[in-house]
């Protein structure tokens, strides 16, 4: 099959370029991938304290996912996807978080995108999107300026030129671009409106520069992107304006992949946890002889396990809400339903992820404080990762839903 976008050579840059896309394995049901995300997490999780304490960048992790086919798991079925269910998608970034949150977090924006190209996208566009997609290609993220402005306010500009449309501006937070074959960022074209903009990563004017410098989440490389009369993908090329006024799922569909990467923060630190006691931790002089009798960790584990259980619960119980509404024609209540269900999974998500963090620390005693454990990034992860959209507004969110009826805004942090 012939790619939907032709390899082009690097312009010498310095910043590192990703492999040429190679055509991953096809999965096509949700016991695949989950069977998948559970043989990649061990590639996950293998050197991953390293790769926090140094700031190594997961390229190999990130290519092994893109080989698995869990890069394509939402593409429709008339595209040649599996079109997973929500509940799939969910488990699938938490099996990964739980292994590697910052490896896990690299890939989430394609999934913001794609649910994105699945309401916004014209029909031609959608099938050379799935195609890439099939095809491995990696789409990116290019996320608001670093300028203390409102996050909707956007500086990236389209400029129209005797070659086409060139773009230019400077961006921030952007995850998964510097391992990506395709950046989309929101712009303003040149008559002022919304739009999605499409630049290949290895295009003339783009330069990703790998200067996040988070106390968490540290190999996600969300950092700078800068556009300098960068070429777009005229024909992906995606108007937004209408978007906010239709009801849809591309919000919700956003927050229960960054609330699943929360429940998998909190799996990983509640594993590292059990392990540390059972093998490390000494018993408190005077009390028991093993740790692992003692009163106190016995009655913290217990209470992780039932906030686990339950923040699991509702995530998944937010995904089949997520599969109901997208079965039938969405309406501006079901797809208040959606951004309502997610809302109260991320609340219950962020409290256990930083829960379990503490709690981990704690209970594996002064040990795990060590440099060479490097059981602090669980709870620096989740700190630095729930902080994606501040969860008081969740809470608003649903107060407001339930008591007042009021519907939540539509965006892609509800």
């Amino acid at each position: 099959m012939t790619l939907p976008f032709s390899p082009r050579r690097p312009d010498g840059r310095e910043d590192r370029l990703p492999a040429p896309p190679v055509r991953p394995h096809l999965i096509r049901s949700d016991a695949e991938a989950i069977e998948a995300a559970h043989a990649l997490a061990p590639r996950f999780a293998a050197g991953a304290a390293l790769r926090d304490r140094e700031r190594r960048l997961p390229w190999d992790e990130i290519e092994a996912f893109t080989a698995s086919g869990l890069g394509g798991i939402t593409v429709p079925r008339d595209h040649g996807g599996a079109a997973v269910s929500h509940t799939t998608l969910a488990e699938v970034f938490a099996i990964l978080a739980a292994a590697d949150a910052s490896a896990a977090q690299v890939p989430q924006n394609q999934f913001g995108v794609l649910a994105l190209v699945r309401e916004a996208a014209s029909p031609a566009q959608k099938a050379r999107i799935y195609e890439a997609v099939l095809n491995g290609w990696r789409l990116g993220n290019a996320g608001p300026a670093r300028n203390g402005k409102a996050i909707t306010q956007v500086e990236t500009r389209l400029t129209a030129g005797p070659r086409g449309r060139t773009l230019s501006g400077p961006r921030f937070y952007s995850t998964g671009a510097i391992f990506a074959h395709l950046i989309p960022t929101r712009a303003t074209g040149e008559n002022g409106e919304p739009v999605l903009a499409w630049v290949r990563r290895d295009s003339a004017g783009v330069q990703v520069v790998d200067d996040w410098q988070g106390f968490g989440q540290r190999t996600t490389a969300s950092g700078t992107v800068l556009f300098d009369n960068a070429p777009i993908e005229d024909d992906l090329l995606i108007p937004l304006a209408g978007l906010a006024g239709k009801p849809g799922l591309f919000g919700p569909v956003s927050q229960l992949v960054q609330a699943a990467i929360d429940l998998g923060i909190a799996r990983g630190a509640v594993e590292a946890a059990l392990a540390f006691v059972r093998t490390r931790t000494r018993a408190w002089p005077f009390t028991v002889e093993r740790a692992t009798d003692d009163p106190y960790i016995i009655g913290e584990v217990g209470q992780l396990q039932i906030d686990l259980h339950a923040a699991g619960e509702v995530l998944a119980r937010a995904g089949r809400t997520l599969d109901r509404v997208q079965a039938a024609p969405v309406t501006a209540g079901s797809s208040a339903e959606a951004s309502v269900a997610v809302a109260e999974a991320k609340i219950l998500t962020t409290e256990i992820a930083l829960e379990a963090g503490e709690r981990l620390l704690e209970l594996a005693g002064s040990a795990a404080t060590r440099e060479d454990v490097n059981l602090g990034r669980f709870w620096r992860d989740a700190r630095v990762h729930t902080l994606h959209d501040p969860v008081r507004w969740k809470y608003h969110l649903l107060g407001n839903y339930t008591l007042n009826g009021t519907l939540p805004a539509r965006h892609q942090w509800n």
